[in-house]
């Protein structure tokens, strides 16, 4: 075994100065996963309180300046802003003088691809998107995340290697995504991520309705396996009353939902429906069962067994 003290990654030779325009949960982690790597963090942007405590903890020492500056001092620049917020930054650095023939570019919008970057191309940048498909906290949590996150990649031909490098630096595993599939990509991305965090939310607070201690250690085990089943198995892992067709217990479940939580309802029945769907068409859900389920399903309200929920406004918030 080799007790020997392992080098200090800040001692290695920098390779490119790095800078962060935005300091929000994503570029200063990214931007210290780059440091492990031996590059070398020099400045970054940063506007709210929040965002400056942000950089402090992730990037102690690196100074927040402008975002002219940062592009002044850096040969690398992570440009970390909300997507809708990205062209007109980009305009404006390149509009402004700021960006330097030669410097790397890279956004990390999952939405945009490297076009989006155009202005800066003109003035001579290195464009580069590199998305990481990861949730992040804004703590150092966050690094350690990175290890194996799956980054789409999006660059001109000639700039590919470089933007794969630079994710596998930081940990990650790059995927090339075409230009015009970015938007897709991302949807793809929000439609799984961003809903489960809502779904979850929703099952943890109707557990505690229903009287569950620790909603949380219930539900941890069973969504660990769901999600398991479902990488590993696709539509085949899809289980539970809507995939076998019970139309009563479903219209029990919605019935119950109006009662206790009906701004879910809207959201329950779109998924049931979807679910059942792709339970028929995969074979699951038999076809002399659907009819019921889906009738359930079109209004919410009435099952086989007579079944039923609320009536009045209530039916009007499933349509």
């Amino acid at each position: 075994m080799n007790t020997a003290p392992q080098p200090d990654p800040r001692d290695r030779p920098a390779r490119l100065t790095v800078g962060v325009v935005g300091a929000g949960r994503v570029g200063p982690a990214l931007a210290a996963s780059l440091q492990l790597a031996g590059h070398r963090p020099v400045a970054v942007s940063a506007v709210s309180a929040a965002s400056r405590r942000r950089a402090g903890q992730l990037l102690p020492g690196v100074p927040v300046v402008a975002p002219a500056e940062v592009l002044e001092r850096a040969e690398l620049v992570l440009l970390t802003v909300p997507d809708d917020a990205l062209p007109e930054l980009v305009s404006g650095l390149a509009g402004t003088g700021a960006v330097r023939p030669g410097q790397l570019l890279a956004h990390t919008s999952g939405r945009y691809g490297a076009k989006v970057l155009d202005p800066a191309l003109r003035a001579g940048a290195l464009p580069l998107a590199l998305h990481p498909a990861m949730t992040f906290t804004g703590t150092p949590l966050d690094v350690q995340r990175l290890a194996g996150c799956s980054f789409g990649v999006t660059a001109p031909e000639e700039l590919r290697l470089a933007a794969e490098a630079l994710v596998i630096e930081m940990g990650g595993e790059p995927e090339w995504i075409a230009e015009e599939n970015r938007p897709l990509y991302h949807a793809a991305l929000a439609l799984g991520a961003n809903h489960l965090v809502t779904l979850v939310a929703q099952s943890l607070e109707l557990l505690r309705t229903a009287g569950v201690e620790a909603p949380d250690r219930m539900l941890g085990p069973l969504l660990g396996a769901a999600l398991d089943n479902a990488l590993r198995s696709g539509d085949a892992a899809l289980t539970g009353p809507v995939a076998r067709g019970d139309a009563g217990t479903v219209s029990t479940h919605v019935a119950e939902l109006r009662r206790h939580a009906p701004q879910a309802v809207a959201g329950d029945l779109a998924m049931a429906r979807a679910t059942a769907d792709r339970a028929l068409a995969h074979g699951l859900l038999k076809p002399e069962l659907a009819e019921d389920l889906l009738g359930v399903l079109a209004d919410g309200t009435t099952g086989t067994t007579g079944e039923t929920g609320t009536t009045g406004e209530g039916e009007g918030e499933s349509r």
